[in-house]
């Protein structure tokens, strides 16, 4: 049973800017593409010599 809809629920929405959130991907990426691209060299010479 679905609920029905009024006018007066709508709910409003925020923009968030296209910049911010490229910069906290960044925030977050830039650090785990280094430490993976560590692991990862670590693990081949760990493993392949």
């Amino acid at each position: 049973m679905s609920t029905p809809q009024h006018a007066g629920d709508q709910k409003a929405t925020t923009h968030t800017p296209t910049a911010l959130v490229a910069f906290a991907w960044a925030l977050v990426g830039v650090p785990l593409a280094y430490g993976l691209y560590n692991t990862v060299k670590a693990a081949s010479a760990l493993f392949g010599g």
